[in-house]
């Protein structure tokens, strides 16, 4: 596909030297360094997110019977 982009005097520096340092095409250079730089800390496809979760002890307030679910709705009603 063929477009049109200004590019920073020293980003073109950099990517004709590369170029030429590779004896390769300025296009490649730059599509390889395009996909680089896009795909940099890109999740791979079908991998996770992982997160780990902080646990804590724990125990009911005095009064409150988590067993009973009417006196537990009616305890949070009241506040």
């Amino acid at each position: 596909m063929r477009t049109t982009l200004t590019l920073d005097d020293d980003v073109m520096r950099l990517a004709r030297r590369r170029a030429t340092d590779l004896d390769r095409p300025l296009k490649d250079v730059i599509n390889d360094a395009l996909r680089d730089g896009l795909t940099l800390n890109r999740p791979q496809q079908g991998s996770r997110y992982r997160f780990q979760l902080k646990t804590v002890a724990g125990k009911t307030l005095p009064g409150v019977d988590l067993t009973d679910r009417d006196k537990l709705f009616d305890l949070m009603e009241r506040g």
